[in-house]
């Protein structure tokens, strides 16, 4: 299993309903397994869908509550700067459960040297805004990213807001695992 699958699983074994995401290269096998698990095709399927910006998939995703369900965004660190204020006055605020993965970026094998900029602070960021935050990377297997994405939506399902956990897919190599 590769980590993208783990992730992908993860999610749905965590009982989401619902995924929305941010398209980008570097999330992309992710959004295949989820879209593959869920019988969709090019990026699309019954319960997976595109949306432009992070703050769009905040509050499409974290409206998935009112309906009894678990949202879930998939995207990457750098767009917290566009989310955080959804994440903080919509779902923390109003206590809806949301589970959020991101891949990290500006950590081993990053190519784009201004990324550092935003993506270095994002979990002191997010810690501070009061969300709760959980760091993956290759030192922990596929097996426990499963897991450890499985928990963080129960978790966020239990303590009703937003969970966010953090994943570095980068090989020392620059390719994405």
């Amino acid at each position: 299993m590769t980590y993208a699958q783990a992730v992908a699983d993860g999610i749905w074994a965590a009982g989401a309903t619902r995924v929305g995401y941010i398209p980008s290269v570097t999330v992309a096998p992710v959004i295949n397994a989820l879209v593959a698990y869920d019988g969709g095709t090019n990026g699309v399927s019954p319960r997976v869908t595109p949306l432009s910006r992070e703050e769009e998939a905040v509050g499409v995703m974290g409206a998935v509550a009112f309906t009894g369900g678990l949202g879930t965004v998939v995207m990457q660190d750098n767009g917290f700067g566009n989310a955080l204020t959804a994440l903080t006055t919509f779902t923390l605020s109003y206590h809806l459960p949301l589970l959020v993965f991101a891949n990290t970026r500006g950590g081993l094998g990053e190519y784009n040297s201004m990324i550092h900029s935003i993506s270095q602070p994002v979990p002191a960021l997010l810690r501070a805004a009061g969300l709760p935050v959980i760091e993956l990377d290759r030192t922990s297997g596929p097996g426990d990213w499963h897991d450890t994405v499985q928990e963080a939506g129960r978790h966020a399902v239990m303590t009703y807001r937003p969970v966010v956990v953090l994943g570095s897919f980068w090989n020392t190599d620059g390719k994405v695992a």
